[in-house]
């Protein structure tokens, strides 16, 4: 950025300008004129409600590194020994639109305690790299990472499997859920796979679970006025939201016709103010013959579950979410 220059009495002086917030995203991610990031992670758990741990809950977790190259982690959670068969693997990556979060935070976890618990599932909740310092497509390529490194699991042994993998794990029945852009995410991860552009076999994909999916468009649909400020620095630089990261229907991304989609569950809310654009990626794809379906929580808003994990629409959630994965069928 070039200094700005200030007049004086005894001439033209050159200095630097003191930076300044550009983009300020309610005090948890601000961008400064001179491209500084600033980060404050205390308002990030201080924006999400408390979220108490379950008192009886026997679920074990622990962390397990996924892509060393970029030390990215995921949190793996397993309910307590005792299932006679193995079980189907959720992962999931949380929202934040592309900016903040991570699995580590208590909402994220008790969401994912609660799934592993209550469907139940292997959990594989999964951090990637946030923007603005990693711009898209930084965290659609750390996702498909993630499939890789499920992939290699399901090709090794079980003495070079990870143990939890190797005892509890089906993972050829894997569902690719998130959340907001963990959504937007899982959605990146279905177009990569159902166009053969990764490979997951021998795991096997049997489903999406897309919880109040983030996705944008320069043409604005009348509930999402309010957000665009994630995607402003989460973007590469220059792009507009009908870049393919955003819209998965701009004129620049790849047509979905030919894409193999297993079963695909989204989840929005009454009240949400994605809900146009989530009803309008579900008619997309069913007009397109994809198995879609949408479930819409009447009185609820965006990012419902992760803001009350205990709430009875939470509850609601693992029923929905319950049946879907079980009484879904493997695809691709």
């Amino acid at each position: 950025m070039m200094p700005s220059t200030k007049s004086a009495e005894a001439g033209t002086v050159s200095c630097d300008a003191e930076p300044h917030v550009v983009v300020d995203f309610a005090g948890m991610v601000q961008l400064l004129s001179d491209g500084t990031i600033v980060r404050h992670a205390d308002a990030v758990a201080n924006g999400l409600p408390p979220a108490s741990l379950p008192s009886a809950s026997t679920t074990q977790w622990k962390d397990v590194v996924y892509d060393p190259d970029h030390d990215l982690k995921l949190r793996m959670y397993k309910p307590a020994a005792g299932a006679d068969e193995k079980l189907p693997v959720l992962v999931y990556f949380h929202g934040g639109g592309f900016c903040v979060g991570s699995f580590s935070l208590p909402n994220f976890h008790v969401c994912c305690l609660r799934l592993s618990g209550e469907l139940p599932a292997v959990v594989l909740s999964a951090d990637y790299r946030l923007a603005p310092e990693n711009r898209l497509p930084a965290a659609h390529d750390d996702a498909r990472a993630l499939v890789s490194w499920i992939r290699n699991q399901a090709a090794s042994s079980p003495a070079d499997a990870d143990p939890w993998l190797a005892e509890s794990a089906d993972l050829s029945r894997v569902f690719v859920t998130g959340d907001s852009a963990g959504g937007n995410i899982a959605h990146h991860v279905a177009v990569s796979v159902g166009s053969g552009v990764l490979r997951v076999s021998p795991a096997r994909v049997a489903g999406y679970v897309l919880l109040w999916p983030f996705f944008g468009g320069v043409e604005r649909m009348a509930s999402e006025a309010e957000s665009d400020q994630f995607f402003r620095l989460s973007l590469p630089e220059g792009a507009t939201m009908d870049h393919p990261a955003a819209n998965p229907f701009g004129p620049d991304s790849a047509a979905l016709d030919a894409v193999a989609f297993p079963p695909t569950l989204v989840v929005g809310g009454e009240l949400d103010l994605l809900r146009d654009r989530i009803a309008d990626y579900v008619a997309r794809l069913k007009a397109m013959g994809k198995p879609v379906e949408l479930v819409e929580f009447q009185g609820q808003d965006h990012g419902f579950f992760v803001l009350e994990p205990w709430g009875d629409a939470g509850d609601e959630l693992i029923r929905v979410v319950r049946r879907f994965v079980y009484g879904s069928t493997p695809g691709n």
